[in-house]
This record gives C-alpha cells, sequence and structure tokens, in this order.
C-alpha cells in the first residue's frame, strides 16, 4: 500500500488543488476505505463556496472497498477487507435520543448548523485528524460510527456511485410521499435525484408518472420515459395546470416530490393540480416562495419537508441498481479524476461540459 494518498482538497472557495497526505494507521475501532468512485451531489455545488476550517475534502456519494480494518472493527461490522460497501454521509454519535430511532441522520453530530465540528463526510475540514473525510480522495477515513452498506461487485462504479440519488428517490416519492399502488405522481424537476424518484415510483407500482422541467430540459425529460414516466411537461412552452389535469382525467395528482431547486411558484402550481381526496407534496429541494395557505381550498393536502435518506431506502436503492432493470447507465454521463474535481462540480451546476446528469469522480483515474 502506498504511503502517501493522493486527494482533491478545496483550498479556497471553488479552488481545488491535489494534495498529498500520509497513510494513518488504522485505530482498532475504525479502518480504511480505497475510494472507487464518488458522486457529485448538486450540494456539493454550494459546499464549494463554503470554507470550514482551513481546507476539506468534499465528495460524500462514496463506494469503495474496504483497505484496512482494526481489530474491534472487524468483530463489529459484518464486513471484512476487501469487502465492496457504500457510505453514508452521516457519523451519528449512536448513545443519543435520536440514534436509537431510524432517523439517526437528524443526530446533532451530523448537524453543520449544530456543531461546530459536525462528522459528515465531505464536510468535515482536513484540520480534523486523519484528515481523510471526503471522497475526492484515493483513501478515506472509516469512522467507529459510520454507516455502511454492501455493494455487489457487478455494478459499474458509476452506477454504484448512483446509490445515494436513488436512495433520496425511493426517500422522498415512497417513504415521504406515501405512495401507494396506482397512484397518479408528479415529479418537478428532472434532475438525477428528480429520475430517481421516477424509478421509484414505477418500481412501486404508480399508475402515472408525470414530469416536469424546462425548455432546456429536453435530454432529461426524454431520458424520464425511459425509466417509466407516462407523461412529461415542458412548463415554459405548455399550460401545466392545463396539461396535468388533461392527462389525469381532472383528478389530479396523489403524490408531488418537487426537487426543481430554483423553482418560485412550483409549490403554488402543485397545489393547483393535487387530488381532492389525498395529495402529498414533498419539498426535496424547492425554490423559495411563499404560499397562500387559503390556495389549499377543499382538498385533503399534507405538505412534508424532505430531509435525507433512511438505512431502508439506501438498501433498497442498492437493490434497484443491482437489479438491471433499468438504463441507468443513461444517467452516468461523465466522470472525471482528482485534478477536475472543480469541472465535475461545475459540469453538474450546468456551468461546465454540457449534458450532465450524474458525475462521478474517479480517484484513481490518473494514478
Amino acid at each position: 500500500m502506498a504511503e502517501h494518498i493522493l486527494a482533491s482538497t478545496m483550498i479556497a472557495p471553488k479552488t481545488f488543488e491535489v494534495r498529498e497526505y500520509p497513510m494513518p494507521d488504522t485505530p482498532p475501532d475504525a479502518g480504511l476505505l480505497r475510494v472507487e468512485a464518488t458522486g457529485v451531489c448538486g450540494s456539493d455545488v454550494h459546499q464549494q463556496t463554503r470554507m470550514r476550517g482551513t481546507a476539506h475534502i468534499l465528495g460524500h456519494e462514496i463506494v469503495g472497498r474496504i483497505a484496512r480494518l482494526g481489530s474491534q472493527a472487524a468483530r463489529k461490522w459484518p464486513f471484512k477487507e476487501g469487502d465492496r460497501v457504500a457510505l453514508e454521509e452521516y457519523m451519528p454519535c449512536g448513545a443519543c435520543e435520536v440514534c436509537r430511532t431510524e432517523d439517526y441522520r437528524f443526530c446533532l453530530q451530523t448537524d453543520p448548523s449544530a456543531s461546530q465540528q459536525p462528522l459528515f463526510y465531505g464536510t468535515t475540514p482536513v484540520d480534523v485528524p486523519p484528515s481523510l473525510w471526503g471522497g475526492y480522495s484515493q483513501y478515506l477515513y472509516l469512522h467507529p460510527n459510520c454507516v455502511m452498506h454492501r455493494v455487489p461487485d457487478h455494478i459499474p462504479p458509476a452506477e454504484a456511485a448512483l446509490f445515494l440519488p436513488m436512495s433520496n428517490g425511493v426517500e422522498w416519492m415512497y417513504r415521504y410521499g406515501d405512495l401507494r399502488l396506482g397512484d397518479t405522481v408528479l415529479v418537478q424537476g428532472p434532475g438525477q435525484q428528480g429520475l430517481s424518484a421516477v424509478l421509484t415510483a414505477k418500481e412501486a407500482g404508480a399508475a402515472c408518472i408525470i414530469v416536469t422541467g424546462l425548455s432546456r430540459d429536453t435530454h432529461r425529460l426524454a431520458l424520464a420515459k425511459q425509466l417509466g414516466a407516462d407523461h412529461t411537461i415542458d412548463v415554459e412552452a405548455e399550460n401545466f395546470r392545463e396539461k396535468v389535469l388533461d392527462v389525469t382525467g381532472g383528478k389530479g395528482v396523489n403524490v408531488v416530490v418537487n426537487v426543481t431547486g430554483g423553482g418560485k411558484t412550483t409549490v403554488a402550481d402543485s397545489i393547483t393540480v393535487a387530488a381532492k381526496l389525498r395529495c402529498t407534496i414533498v419539498l426535496a429541494a424547492a425554490g423559495q416562495e411563499e404560499i397562500n395557505v387559503g390556495s389549499l381550498g377543499r382538498a385533503k393536502i399534507v405538505l412534508k419537508r424532505a430531509n435525507g435518506h433512511s438505512y431502508f431506502a439506501v438498501e433498497q436503492a442498492i437493490r434497484l441498481i443491482a437489479s438491471g432493470k433499468y438504463p441507468l447507465s443513461e444517467l452516468c454521463t461523465h466522470s472525471y479524476g482528482l485534478a477536475d474535481v472543480g469541472l465535475a462540480i461545475r459540469t453538474v451546476a450546468g456551468d461546465g461540459v454540457p449534458g450532465g446528469i450524474h458525475v462521478s469522480v474517479l480517484p484513481w483515474h490518473e494514478a
């Protein structure tokens, strides 16, 4: 094993350089992961503007193989050296009231807004030993409380790195949205997580799936149909409300997952097409807007703010990816090495190479 590790390090906002780090010792209760691929999340677009500490290594959609396990970790974890795993971004304390539930992602130790030094892959700065807290690196520190999932060997690296966007789709559409067999659903925003919500809706038995986007999203909307959408709407060229009510026979939709990011009227729009007897509107990445509560009218509407994913959702996402039932390679549009992390993030933001949907960083690409 090499004595030094290469990692793309953010040294200033939107400024990255590949740095060397010493190979750390492995504590008895921890381990070391040889990173295979790390997906670029939309949150990295915002993270690259925020400095936490002197510098840090971004990347939290991490897949790799366990390179080293301490003796205690080997007894505690159901994995061995050489196993292929996916890491959740959270490193909860494991002892608080929240951690005793399935909602460990709400543990204050994982919350950057509540903790001055959160333990969160892709966020914890390099001045916290042993520095290797981000996936844009050849190796990653496996904290004693990290959350791992087994990944089948046959999945291509870039597709394996889809596990977190896919798990968000499962969590937001199925668990937050309470999707039921035969429901009509609406996905607002055809990015990687919106498309993952489409897959979940299809897998869970939705009768009708509608996806909205902008005129520049032509390719993504076409891909949504490949993944199971029944109808797509270009909201800049078509009347959103008329189209939704037309394809639903005037009944409206039962579940909405909003991942638009920058929409100004999307929540208000979804309220106008909510089914009278049951509609859950999940705000996953909605833009900033004010809602007239009176517009809810005489309808059973529930609004929920989505937060991350559960252990269950990650397990189901990996199962979906491993099944090979869907053309996930179509989502995996670009891969980059450590020297091009900045370009990878800009591509996800729409300011880099055109056509980016799911982008991966392969840390051994240049080795």
